[in-house]
């Protein structure tokens, strides 16, 4: 976004310099990237004037620009002569914006351009070069420059697009005052137009018909003002559009009406059509994109680009002024499948102030008019002015909240009317409309974001340092887990929100979630796991040598596309070995039961069952567990599926845990740690006969289970019977928190055996 200081003065009155003001965005959010004022033609003296040979006009000019020594040009105006003071741009000057540069012309160096008084936007005549009066000082500027500010705009902030909205912002920050604009409607003028909408992605569609115009150039304060930010002035009415553009940030088109057939009508495209924009290219749509149609056919692309047939031109004499207001996303899917990025489609796809197109409508053709004449002879609107106004619920006391800042009350309501918000308390609650080009502004915390912008973020820092506040300490609700897992020798990683929709269907069964203009070809869904992304890493580290790792990555997945359709989930992957080589012994490779282990870390001692039942399609069917607390599933554990890693290239052995949800870890639901015992454990020693496919785990759960005071299961001994039995054996460790009798003891020995014997079809082993 470019503007000039002096058209910031149309809204802002203010002391401050340029470069105050440029700081002042910088801190406030505006980034300004640039801030630079072009080099002014000077006036320059002619001291000789040489006919060129082989021209019959060209001449080689020798000029005094108040330096020491005489500078070369090469000029074909009929009236240089010796002793004329004109306009001198030297090499850097931006005329008509087309930059000078010093260079050859016909074999002769010419070190810069004369001026004609329109070349330099103060008049019409371009017959010759500029004759200045005789006791203009050589070398002094010959018209004012506009110092242009260039700023980057975020996409959520599209009121900045508007040198009106820039101002307002640097008057809430105390960069001056802001000068309200006299913003009028035009009084309706019957038609024998009208305008039809057959779209819901066109709430309004408002148009000014004038006659009898003269197009001329505009006038010298738009055409400078254009020309500074790099737009090349072409005639008043698509100047003005232009203008508008910029200053209000509404886009406009202006048809010549003696083009246009009949009614106007918005519809979206039939499939096929061909349409020809006004730079000469033939498009073909499709049913998603939005056009401007007469009878004969299509005029324009809504909110990208206009067409050849209707456009302005120099003998144009009756005009269509369009001012409009089009959805963001229907304009941004044409500009984006097209390749087409105007400063409308900019300005659209952002989200523009939907109230503001008959006020816009008023002020173009009020600027047209005072230029090139004409009477307004028809006016129309199709649809209704969208209600842009909601209410924000809000209590003053939040923004300490947030940020750790106590802003008095008072001041938070003066920076928020500086900013155009209204107001409404009740019950010590305040109700905050903001001002309709404010379409960020939706919750609660962008308010506290707007005051704690203006109030100054250096000043967060200062209070922060010296009167800590417990409000303002951030926590990571789940930085805990993440410690846990970094302890246990874990790498974490962050990947994309994105998934890739083949490796997901390779991967499970959840539905898909795909996205409609995808940033990359193979990140082309809202991931609905972190495996796929996770797997991505394995595959790209093994092709460059890599192949033992220890990662893991605590995220958000989708469910669907609705608002809330996402949950959070924790993924872990360990492949390949799990230490170098190392002269004391053997490594040792990665097994599912080091990621088994990890989830049983993250469960603090919790009771669970495992199953080998129903593994996914991403798991090896043989190699595979879930664990339970009760009938809910925490998490699985498995070997990555061959069929699944050869699909993905991946030849290391990958073992991976996955937790669902990690809102039903154990630390998650903020289970506290349990308090110490003063009194010794004890331990005591089990053996039980069991059927072969029982698995160890449900013994030790179902031991653990008995009682509270048992603190750990753990099997220290498994072998194979006869007749489809085995013998497994394991220790318990009691953890008494009061003195334990004898009996008391030997009471739950005898509970641990009753309670595996009748859950498990187990019998206790004597020998």
């Amino acid at each position: 976004m470019k503007w000039t200081y002096d058209w910031l003065t149309d809204y802002l009155k203010t002391d401050c310099t340029a470069e105050q003001i440029a700081d002042t965005l910088t801190r406030t959010g505006l980034e300004v990237e640039d801030l630079s004022a072009p080099i002014a033609p000077i006036a320059a003296k002619i001291v000789e004037c040489n006919p060129m040979p082989n021209s019959d006009h060209l001449h080689i000019l020798m000029v005094d620009d108040g330096t020491d020594t005489l500078r070369q040009v090469v000029c074909g105006a009929p009236n240089a002569r010796v002793g004329l003071i004109s306009a001198l741009a030297l090499p850097g000057c931006v005329i008509q914006g087309n930059e000078i540069r010093a260079g050859k012309l016909r074999g002769v160096m010419s070190n810069g351009m004369m001026c004609s008084a329109a070349e330099l936007g103060t008049g019409d005549d371009n017959s010759g070069i500029i004759e200045l009066d005789k006791n203009t000082p050589i070398g002094t500027p010959v018209v004012n420059v506009e110092t242009v500010f260039d700023a980057g705009i975020t996409p959520n902030r599209p009121d900045y697009l508007a040198v009106r909205g820039i101002a307002r912002d640097l008057s809430a920050c105390g960069a001056g005052e802001y000068i309200v604009p006299n913003d009028e409607l035009l009084t309706p003028v019957k038609s024998a137009r009208a305008v039809h909408i057959k779209t819901d992605k066109c709430p309004v569609y408002q148009f000014c018909e004038i006659h009898g115009i003269t197009v001329t150039d505009s006038n010298p304060k738009i055409k400078s003002r254009l020309m500074a930010i790099g737009i090349n002035p072409k005639n008043a009415p698509v100047d003005t559009t232009n203008y508008i553009c910029y200053d209000m940030a509404q886009p406009m088109h202006c048809f010549d009406a003696d083009e246009i057939v009949g009614d106007i009508t918005v519809r979206m495209a039939t499939p096929g059509e061909q349409f020809t924009d006004l730079f000469g290219a033939t498009h073909e749509l499709i049913d998603t994109d939005m056009v401007i149609a007469d009878e004969r056919g299509i005029l324009a692309l809504a909110g990208v680009v206009g067409g050849a047939r209707g456009m302005t031109t120099d003998k144009t004499k009756n005009i269509i002024l369009e001012s409009a207001y089009f959805n963001p996303v229907s304009v941004r899917k044409t500009s984006k499948r097209l390749g087409i990025s105007t400063d409308s489609s900019y300005r659209y796809e952002r989200g523009i102030d939907p109230t503001i197109t008959g006020i816009a409508l008023s002020r173009a053709a009020g600027i047209i008019m005072d230029v090139c004449g004409g009477t307004i002879v028809g006016t129309g609107i199709g649809g209704e002015i969208p209600c842009a106004t909601h209410e924000i619920e809000y209590t003053p006391d939040l923004f300490e909240c947030k940020t750790g800042v106590n802003m008095p009350a008072q001041t938070q309501r003066e920076i928020l009317q500086k900013l155009g918000f209204d107001i409404r308390e009740s019950n010590q609650v305040w109700y905050i409309t903001p001002r309709p080009a404010r379409v960020d502004v939706v919750i609660a915390e962008n308010i506290v974001s707007e005051l704690i912008r203006i109030y100054g973020y250096d000043n967060i820092a200062r209070v922060a340092v010296h009167k800590p506040s417990d409000s303002a300490a951030h926590h990571d609700y789940y930085i805990n887990t993440k410690r846990e897992l970094a302890a246990r020798g874990l790498n974490e990683v962050k990947s994309f929100g994105f998934g890739n929709s083949k490796t997901e269907s390779l991967l499970s069964d959840a539905p898909i979630v795909k996205i409609a203009n995808p940033i990359v070809n193979d990140m082309d869904t809202a991931r609905n796991t972190l495996l796929g992304n996770m797997l991505e890493f394995v595959r790209n580290n093994e092709k460059r040598g890599y192949p033992d790792l220890n990662l893991f990555e605590l995220g958000t997945v989708f469910d669907g596309d609705a608002p809330g359709a996402q949950h959070t989930q924790i993924c872990i992957v360990r492949t390949g070995d799990t230490a170098p080589r190392h002269w004391t012994g053997r490594n040792r490779a990665s097994d599912i039961y080091d990621v088994k282990s990890d989830l049983i870390a993250l469960l603090h001692g919790q009771n669970f069952t495992v199953t080998t039942d129903n593994p996914p399609r991403w798991a090896h069917p043989f190699r595979y567990g879930a664990i339970y607390q009760g009938k809910g599933k925490i998490a699985e554990f498995g070997e990555l599926s061959p069929i699944v890693a050869h699909a993905l290239k991946i030849k290391t052995r990958v073992n991976v845990a996955i937790v669902e949800n990690a809102d039903n870890l154990p630390s998650a639901r903020k289970v506290h740690d349990p308090i110490l015992s003063e009194f010794q454990p004890i331990t005591r020693d089990f053996a039980f006969i069991v059927d072969t496919d029982t698995p160890a785990e449900k013994l030790t759960s179902v031991a653990r289970g008995t009682d509270a005071r048992i603190s750990d299961v753990v099997v220290f001994d498994a072998f194979d019977l006869q007749n489809g039995k085995k013998s497994i054996a394991f220790t318990i460790t009691i953890t008494p928190m009061e003195k334990m009798s004898d009996s008391d003891l030997q009471n739950l020995q005898t509970n641990v055996i009753a309670n595996v014997e009748k859950k498990c079809n187990a019998q206790i082993r004597d020998k």
